[in-house]
């Protein structure tokens, strides 16, 4: 035998020793034992045969299957229901014989595992069992008898999924007509079954107590049984009846169990219950048997008749009916009097205890069951009975549910007409249940209204009217006497119980209320009472037909026959269709009502009281007739009024209702205080219904509009008319007539014009009006208005007038005017109107409505309340105006017409700004979304073609757009122009209208896209020709230099609307737009050709396409504007053979022009301009044609000279000749661009002498600079004179050997001394003249950037010899020569100037200048040091008065932000500007500095100290250098690099590159940062110490950072490749260590000194460490190591510098100088002096600088050593 604990070896299918010695048992016995295994139930102990063979029985069953059914033997709840699923898996996919294998182990499991405590697997066992079912059919038969008991108990399982599913399965094994068959097969096992679960279980057997809790032992026995009674019901109900008889035996046995019995009182209601319906089951299916069983019957089921549990009681009240039926001695057996009625009185007097719904439909069969010997005395029993009923009623959950109100309510009246029925006849009972029960039952409900609800009116009007027909049906003597006494007992008691509600000063409201419903249902009984619910069907007879006892059906719980017990009912009293009271009724009733009506009408006469009026009101509602308004009118007599018409006065005479209508009803109609009229109008309509005829009425109705009635109750007369069909035909000649008519018209007229008048009703009349007004708008009967259809178009003519006036008044006037309350009228009116009732003026109010919403507020002057109201009430217009239309397109509306012309005009007015655009457009949008939902798809472009303007419209709107945008085109060379047309400008005045083809173009766009996001059909190619407009405007401000800030707001409302190009073209078909944009660039040029170049640029459109629109190169000659400008915008995307074929076309065309042709288009400046375009795109490399070009200008030069503007006044000039003169020039520029072949001496001297010549005109001209051609020709001259300095700037020792010979020193001697000599004085020129704008980005300003950037390559040499007209500042402290103080003070300020090309120029020269002006200062350097204070000297005077003047600037800019917060300046902006010059300023400074000598800069630096500029500066700095500073694009490159960084790369200031603006402050702020550091480490070292923590933190993560590595790696490589010697002293360099190593020598002393540079260097202390020391002593080194050590630290300057100064000092003291004795230095540490102020009497020298410390310090002045006073 194998271990316990161990593994079996997988695929070990050998079955165990105890296996195979059963095995053996059998072969050597032959035969096989039996064993105890799992049963069917545990009496039987399940003794199941052993098959022999286990082998055999594990081959014949799927290794799968083994292993589920193993799993399913486990305990773990998830391991049994994943298992069960898998078997139903494995049932449905297997073979079928596989699937039989398993049967023989099914029954066993099923049994089992059916009882599991948990659902779900009760569930899935069903599930898996069907699926089983399904696969093996009829062979399941062998198992049937096993598992029937089972089956049927899961079909009764209480959870209710789980109980489908096994009826499921049930019914795919059997269908219906077999199913009593097959439970037939099984009965006896089936019934065994549930036998031994309800006599012989416990908890304790059917669950082991030692494994499962008692808690789940427990619930697991309850179900058990539970499911065995029901399903031993359903065993009842489903056998024939045939097989009943078989059983009978077994069913003895188990009613002859006391324990079965107990069932009826169990703790557990699902067992109660299911125990009353199994007897229920009982007493139908084997009624003999419980006959048998009478007493324990009765008394079981009777005495649990006040049982209340929900569950319970269904079953219960259906075992009550069947006993009382089953068992006729049942009361034998149990005192009814004692335990039965009382218990049965206690639960109805509760009213049910919460189960009236349930009970109370069985009380009816209950007491009809009950024989006279219990009931006796009838008298007493009835009234008891009844009594207990009624007092139900009076519970609070009976009052507070209508459904269980109902239910005693039906009960009672049930109850009460069968009573009556059997006893009819004797007068004692007929009082007692009139007089005794229903009177005051109704008298209770008359108080109560809660009670009402339950329908008891109508349950009474029904009993009534059954009374009243039998009475008349009957034809026997007795029955009809004796209901008609009743009936007349009823109405008197009835009537004085209504009387007495009335009768009383103070009537209780919910009395009144009832008396009134009690007597609408009265007269008037609803037509049946038909619950939702199926109620029980009683029938009043003594006994039941046996036919229907022998054809009834069991009753189940389950709902499987829910009739109930068919005890017949009485057929209901049959009610004719026609609402005809029987005569038994009429006459009482109307009684009772002219009664009530006495009474009311005096107390409404005598006390004025409001509740006898409403209740007037009522009863005159259900009963409006002459006579009771004879009643009403009393004993007083006619007050005819004279005035009255005649028909009004004879009609008063004759008809009592309209005698009482003007008698008393006006009276109280028109009384002030009355608030609420409603129910006095339903009086006036009762009298209305009783006149004749509709002239009456109307007659009636004119009379009481024009003299007598309110507004308020107009109002009130109209809503009612409204709210019935009845009431509408009675008013309907009034409505429509012309009094009523009238007086409406009237009144608007006066409510419109409130405003204007100074009487004014209150506001309350003011308010009724305007709601009746809407009222007689906006209601329709039968789709047309109430009033007459003329009334209707001047109602609304005069709302139109008024709203019109609207914008005339101010916001606050039009918060109390009339505007609110016609937007109220007019969106009633719109919201309501049905197809064809809008009428035309209807339409023109629309419009207006429109055209306020569509403008903005500040035009309107409409608060937001009315705009928001206004837009609510269009759009409902526009919604009706859309579905009346329809598909009829030949009759377009009224409104749509106007607003489309309205809109157009809005757009071309040019009076709009952008708020109004964006109101306009988004109203506009509502409108389309509106006239999408049309059914017409034509509709909406229509809509767009009628706002669509013409051509002639577009072309006018294009031209008046201001033509600024072509100064960019120009200077760029995209464009060429030789005429003057810059006349159209923007206007000061309309600086925030936009122009009207912006507005046009937007709108229009805007409607296209509304209209292809709906795929809405568009005419005439409107998509390309608005597309190409609204590309036109896009482009047009796009194009435009500074664009004033409204149109940049323009361009970002487009985009916020999604108004873009792509969107347009993504939506719709475009591909017409490239033809028609070709074709417009063709002919007009100019914008429409830079729209085609916008496009391939963009990648919208591919030069591809473009070139299929130009086949022949030819078609574009001759030349016009249009095409001209069609190919120069072409040009970068041609190819280079298009590019040759247009060059081909060109050449021949330049040398054959006479002097006129050489000025026009179509003639030498058109094909240069051509030529030019090309060559710009360096797309010619062909020198010989570059020098074949160059030779026919200099032959046009010498065959028309005059066309050469050479040193001339450009005031007389043509635009032509302008125009060619700067194709010219351009080409020239171009031409030393790109041609690489020498030239010739001539060909220079051609170039150079022009070039001369035209910067002179350039220069002769500025005043004319506002002339954009001149302008543009400054530029042109400027740019050759640039592309010259540059070129010769450019030079090298190889290429000066291809130049002419003394082409070098003529350059330099005189046209380089030419162009500085005329551009720097024209510098100064323009830069001091008062200028609006001085922007770069200005046209005005566009000869600055190349001027500038030729200043920038001024020779140093010139720029000191040339002399500026002098320009001193008095009091200006300086050492340098006149002309040199001239040129500063003139370039410095210009760095302040507003135009960035100006500042760099300005800096490039003075940088030329700063390394030269120390110099002039070391020279005059004795006068200083020698004070009796430190020293300072300043830097130059003009340089910082002017960073005196930015740091004030700087201050507002940047003084508000924290340090180390950084600010993003934006480029080009002023404060760019400022920043710029600044920064610019101290790297000049900083120049300065770097130049000078050590001493120098001591000086330097003290000034520096006591103005804190240089904090300052740093303070700046760090709001300025980026948080990151290193380049955008090295975030691709390797890893292993180190990342460029603003301290690695040096700043390249270019005045043409834009494109890196964005980075040079943040550049340059490094820049100054890394200077600062190199050349001031001393004074930033200072500053830092000096700092405020936070700040401290700041510098110092972000100098360690990016800034010490660059720093320290410098000095290290500086040290290493210093050139300069030093006598006795060597010095190494480590750059890994970061370390310098100096060895000092002299004689026999050897000094060695480490020098060790920090990581934040140079903030952080450079430490000094000694290394070999020989012949020196202790004290010495020391002093020698601080020195260094002081040296490093204070001096600004390099590693270098300081050990040099270190070296002199050593050497001054080995020379014999003595140290200052206060600073124990030869030299100074700061300002690098030597000791020479001595003591007149011990004869010591100190330091100036030292001895003013220790005065000022020591407030003394004597001398450190011998304390004599100093002289």
């Amino acid at each position: 035998m194998g271990g316990k604990n161990k593994q079996r070896t997988k695929g070990n299918v050998r079955p165990s020793n105890s296996g195979r010695a059963a095995e053996l048992l059998a072969k050597e016995q032959g035969t096989v034992p039996g064993f105890i295994g799992f049963g069917t139930f545990q009496s039987d102990l399940g003794y199941v045969p052993a098959i022999q063979g286990a082998e055999e029985i594990d081959s014949l069953v799927d290794s799968d299957f083994r292993m589920v059914l193993r799993k399913l033997s486990k305990k773990d709840v998830t391991t049994k229901l994943k298992a069960m699923q898998e078997f139903g898996t494995m049932c449905t996919e297997r073979d079928t014989e596989i699937v039989k294998g398993v049967l023989p182990y099914w029954p066993r499991i099923f049994c089992k595992i059916s009882l599991d405590h948990d659902r779900r697997v009760r569930e899935a066992t069903q599930q898996a069992f069907e699926k089983l079912i399904l696969k093996v059919k009829k062979h399941l038969a062998p198992c049937l008898k096993t598992i029937m008991g089972y089956w049927l108990m899961a079909q009764c399982d209480a959870y209710a999924p789980a109980a489908s599913a096994a009826k499921d399965a049930f019914e795919a094994a059997f269908p219906p007509s077999k199913q009593p068959e097959a439970i037939a097969f099984c009965k006896d096992e089936v019934l065994s079954v549930l036998q031994d679960h309800l006599i012989r279980e416990t908890p304790d057997t059917l669950s082991d107590p030692q494994t499962v809790p008692e808690e789940e032992r427990e619930a697991k026995f309850f179900r058990v049984v539970t499911c065995s009674l029901l399903a031993l019901k359903k065993l009842l109900c489903l056998l024939p009846d045939n097989e009943l008889d078989s059983l009978e035996e077994k069913f003895k046995s188990l009613l002859s169990q006391n324990k079965f019995w107990k069932y009826g009182k169990h703790s557990i209601p699902q067992i109660r219950s299911a125990y009353f319906e199994l007897v229920s089951a009982l007493c139908q299916r084997i009624p003999r048997l419980m006959k048998d069983e009478a007493s324990k019957v009765s008394s079981s089921v009777l005495l649990s008749i006040d049982d209340s549990d929900p569950i319970v009681c269904p079953a219960l009240w259906e075992a009550v009916l069947y006993t009382l039926t089953t068992i006729k001695d049942c009361w034998l057996h149990v005192n009814a009097k004692k335990s039965v009625f009382p218990k049965l009185s206690a639960v109805v007097r509760e009213g049910g205890r919460g189960l009236a719904t349930v009970i109370y439909p069985y009380l009816l069969p209950f007491i009809s069951k009950l024989p006279q010997s219990i009931t006796a005395p009838k008298l007493d029993f009835f009234k008891h009975f009844l009594t207990s009923l009624v007092a139900g009623l009076s519970t609070e959950r009976i009052k507070t549910s209508l459904s269980e109100c109902s239910a005693v309510v039906c009960a009672f009246f049930e109850c009460l007409r069968f009573i009556m029925q059997q006893n009819l006849g004797e007068e004692d009972i007929e009082e007692m249940l009139i007089n005794d029960q229903l009177i005051p039952l109704i008298d209770e409900v008359l108080k109560d209204p809660r009670l009402q609800d339950g329908q008891l009116f109508d349950h009474l009007a029904e009993t009534l009217s059954s009374w009243e027909t039998k009475a008349d049906m009957e034809k026997d003597d007795k029955i009809a006497p004796n209901l008609e006494k009743v009936l007349l007992n009823f109405w008197e008691r009835l009537s004085e119980i209504c009387a007495e509600k009335i009768d009383e000063p103070e009537a209780d409201v919910k009395s009144v209320l009832g008396v009134s419903s009690l007597l609408q249902v009265l007269q008037k009984p609803k037509s049946s009472l038909k619950s939702n619910k199926k109620i029980v069907k009683v029938r009043f007879a003594d006994e039941m037909p046996e036919s229907n006892k022998e054809n009834e059906k069991c009753v189940s719980s389950e709902g499987e026959n829910s009739e109930g017990s068919e005890l017949m009912a009485e057929p209901p009293a049959s009610h004719p269709c026609s609402d005809v009271i029987s005569p038994l009724r009429k006459k009482p009733l109307e009684d009772l009502v002219c009664r009530l009506a006495e009474m009311s009408i005096n107390y409404v006469n005598d006390q004025k009281s409001e509740q006898h009026l409403r209740f007037l009101s009522t009863l005159l509602t259900s009963f409006s007739s002459t006579q009771v308004f004879k009643v009403l009118l009393g004993d007083e007599k006619e007050r005819i009024i004279k005035s009255k018409p005649p028909e009004i006065a004879t009609l008063i005479q004759r008809n009592p209702a309209v005698q009482f209508l003007y008698q008393k009803l006006i009276g109280w109609l028109n009384e002030e205080q009355r608030k609420e009229a409603s129910f006095l109008v339903d009086i006036l309509y009762s009298a209305l219904c009783c006149c004749d005829n509709n002239k009456e009425r109307k007659d009636v109705l004119d009379n009481l509009t024009e003299e007598d009635l309110k507004w308020n109750s107009v109002v009130q007369i109209i809503e009612k008319a409204c709210s019935g069909s009845d009431k509408h035909a009675l008013v309907i000649p009034w409505l429509k007539g012309d009094v009523l008519g009238e007086k409406l018209v009237t009144l608007a007229d006066h409510l419109c014009n409130k405003d204007l008048e100074s009487t004014v009703s209150s506001e309350s009349h003011f308010s009724e009006g305007w709601t009746l007004l809407s009222l007689v708008l906006s209601q329709h009967v039968k789709n047309d208005y109430l009033i007459g259809e003329a009334y209707v178009e001047r109602i609304i003519v005069k709302l139109h007038e008024t709203l019109s006036k609207a914008t005339k008044l101010s916001e606050a006037e039009n918060n109390d005017s009339s505007v609110s309350f016609i937007c109220d009228v007019a969106f009633h009116y719109f919201s309501s109107a049905k197809g064809g009732l809008l009428l035309p003026s209807s339409e023109d109010l629309l419009l207006t409505v429109f055209q306020l919403c569509a403008q903005s507020k500040e035009k309107t002057h409409l608060p937001d309340f009315l705009i928001c109201k206004l837009k609510n009430t269009w759009l409902s217009g526009v919604n009706l105006l859309v579905h009346q239309t329809g598909s009829t397109t030949d009759k377009q509306s009224t409104f749509l017409h106007l607003s489309a012309l309205w809109l157009k005009n809005q757009v071309q007015s040019s009076s709009l700004d952008i708020k109004s655009l964006q109101c306009l457009l988004s109203a506009v949008d509502d409108l389309l979304n509106k006239l999408l939902e049309s059914e017409d798809t034509s509709l909406l472009g229509v809509y767009i073609g009628s706002v669509m303007p013409n051509n002639n419209e577009w072309e006018k709107m294009r031209q008046s757009l201001p033509i600024q945008w072509l100064h960019r085109p120009l200077l760029e060379g995209r464009l060429s122009l030789n005429y003057e047309c810059f006349k159209t400008d923007f206007k000061e005045d309309d600086t925030k209208k936009l122009p009207s083809h912006l507005c046009t173009s937007a709108l229009l766009s805007k409607m296209i896209l509304v209209a292809l996001k709906k795929e809405a059909v568009l005419e005439n190619n409107e998509l390309e020709k608005i597309i190409a407009e609204l590309l036109y405007s896009l482009h047009w401000c796009e194009e435009l230099d500074n664009p004033p800030t409204f149109l940049t707001g323009f361009c970002e409302m487009l985009q916020k609307m999604n108004i873009t190009y792509d969107n347009l073209c993504g939506l719709g078909n475009t591909s017409g737009l490239l033809q028609l944009l070709f074709n417009r660039s063709r002919e007009h040029g100019t914008l429409w050709s830079l729209i085609i170049a916008k496009l391939i640029l963009s990648r919208s459109v591919s030069s591809e396409e473009v070139k299929r629109h130009y086949r022949r190169k030819e078609g574009f000659f001759p030349l016009t504007e249009g095409n001209m400008h069609t190919i120069q915008s072409l040009c970068p995307f041609l190819s280079k053979e298009d590019k040759k074929e247009f060059i081909a076309q060109c050449i021949p065309a330049l040398l054959a022009w006479t002097k006129e042709d050489l000025c026009s288009i179509n003639g030498g400046f058109g094909h240069l301009a051509i030529f030019n375009s090309c060559l710009q795109t360096r797309s010619i490399d062909d020198g010989e044609l570059l020098h074949g070009i160059l030779k026919i200008l200099i032959c046009w030069k010498k065959d028309h000279e005059d066309i050469f503007l050479f040193s001339c006044n450009l005031s007389e000039v043509s635009p032509e000749i302008l125009g060619v003169n700067i194709e010219i020039i351009r080409f020239l520029s171009l031409f030393l661009k790109y041609c690489s072949s020498p030239l010739a001496e001539s060909e220079w001297d051609f170039i150079m002498c022009s070039m001369l010549a035209w910067l002179e005109t350039t220069s002769e001209n500025h005043a004319l600079y506002s002339v954009p051609l001149v302008q543009l020709f400054a530029c042109v001259s400027c740019d050759l004179a640039c592309e010259l300095s540059a070129f010769f700037d450019s030079t090298t020792r190889d290429t000066i050997g291809a130049l002419p010979v003394n082409l070098i020193s003529e350059w330099k001697e005189f046209f380089s001394q030419g162009i500085h000599s005329l551009l720097l004085p024209l510098l100064v020129t323009v830069t001091t003249g008062e200028s609006k704008d001085t922007s770069e980005t200005s046209f005005q300003n566009a000869m600055l950037k190349p001027m500038c950037e030729t200043l920038a390559y001024i020779p140093k040499d010139q720029l000191l010899s040339y002399k500026l007209p002098a320009r001193l500042v008095a009091g200006q402290k300086t050492n340098l020569p006149e002309h040199l103080q001239t040129l500063l003070n003139t370039l410095a300020p210009l760095l302040l100037f507003r135009a960035r090309p100006v500042q760099i120029a300005v800096y490039h020269m003075l940088y030329k200048l700063m390394p030269e002006l120390p110099q002039y200062d070391q020279d005059n350097l004795k006068s200083y040091g020698d004070e009796e204070e430190e020293p300072a000297l300043s830097p130059p005077a003009a340089l910082m008065s002017l960073l005196s003047t930015q740091e004030d600037l700087l201050e507002n800019v940047l003084g508000c932000v924290p340090v180390g917060q950084i600010v993003t300046i934006k480029p080009l902006s002023e404060d760019f500007c400022y920043v710029l010059g600044y920064l610019l300023t101290w790297k000049l400074i900083l120049t300065f500095f770097k130049a000078s000598s050590s001493q120098l800069r001591a000086l330097y630096s003290m000034y520096l100290r006591k103005t804190k500029s240089l904090n300052k500066l740093l303070y700046h700095l760090f709001r300025l250098m980026p948080e990151n500073p290193t380049y955008a694009e090295t975030t691709i490159e390797l890893s292993n690099k180190e990342p460029k960084t603003f301290f690695t790369e040096e700043l390249q200031l270019s005045i043409r590159e834009t494109t890196t603006l964005p980075y040079h402050v943040p550049h340059l702020a490094c820049s100054v940062y890394h200077m600062t550091l190199k050349d001031l480490p001393a004074m930033v070292r200072l500053w830092w110490n000096s700092s405020e923590k936070r700040v401290f933190n700041i510098v110092d993560r972000f100098t360690s950072k990016y800034v010490s590595n660059v720093l320290s790696f410098q000095e290290i490589s500086s040290v290493q490749t210093s050139t300069q010697l030093f006598n006795g002293m060597t010095v190494k360099a480590r750059a890994t260590t970061r370390e310098v190593m100096a060895t000092y020598s002299i004689e026999d002393i050897v000094i060695e000194l480490i020098i060790q540079l920090p990581s934040n260097y140079p903030l952080g202390s450079i430490t000094v460490e000694s290394g070999k020391r020989v012949g020196v002593a202790v004290q010495q080194w020391r002093n020698w190591m601080l020195q260094l050590s002081t040296y490093l630290t204070h001096q600004n300057g390099s590693i270098m510098e300081g050990l040099a100064l270190w070296k002199n000092n050593v050497d001054k003291r080995f020379e014999g100088v003595e140290d200052c004795m206060i600073c124990f230095s030869v030299i100074h540490g700061f300002n690098y002096s030597l000791p020479k102020k001595a003591c007149r009497t011990c004869k010591k020298k100190f330091h100036s600088a030292c001895l003013y410390k220790w005065f000022t310090s020591s407030n003394k002045s004597t001398c450190p050593l011998c304390r004599e006073t100093f002289f």
